[in-house]
């Protein structure tokens, strides 16, 4: 049997992309993830089949929602204590205009937008 209990402070910490710091629990049908952005720290436009909750726990985001120059899209900012539900599949972005701890739930679990920013914009920190 898999492990059953977790230490957020044991699980070794990942960083997909400069200024974004991450631990993962992931399950057969949900993905826990305890997010530490810095500063400056942006994870670009990208969309995934997953349905996303995110707990903005501390600190000062901005969000863009939906595809830039469609009626769609929105933009707003964010602090502790706020949660985003982001339905499938719906084109989202994120900075960090101060230090922010954010816990995302994804179900189903899958990859995650900063593990599908490309090489270039890693190397760049967006």
């Amino acid at each position: 049997m898999d492990n059953l209990t977790y230490r957020w402070d044991a699980i070794e910490p990942d960083q997909p992309v400069p200024l974004l710091h991450r631990r993962l629990v992931k399950g057969d049908q949900m993905l826990l993830a305890m997010i530490r952005l810095e500063p400056g720290c942006k994870v670009a436009l990208h969309h995934h089949e997953s349905e996303q909750i995110a707990y903005v726990i501390d600190g000062h985001v901005r969000w863009g929602i939906g595809k830039p120059g469609t009626p769609e899209r929105r933009e707003f900012e964010m602090r502790g204590g706020e949660v985003l539900r982001l339905p499938s599949n719906l084109p989202h972005e994120i900075v960090a205009l101060q230090e922010t701890t954010i816990l995302d739930t994804l179900s189903p679990p899958g990859p995650m937008g900063v593990d599908q920013q490309s090489s270039k914009e890693k190397a760049v920190g967006h």
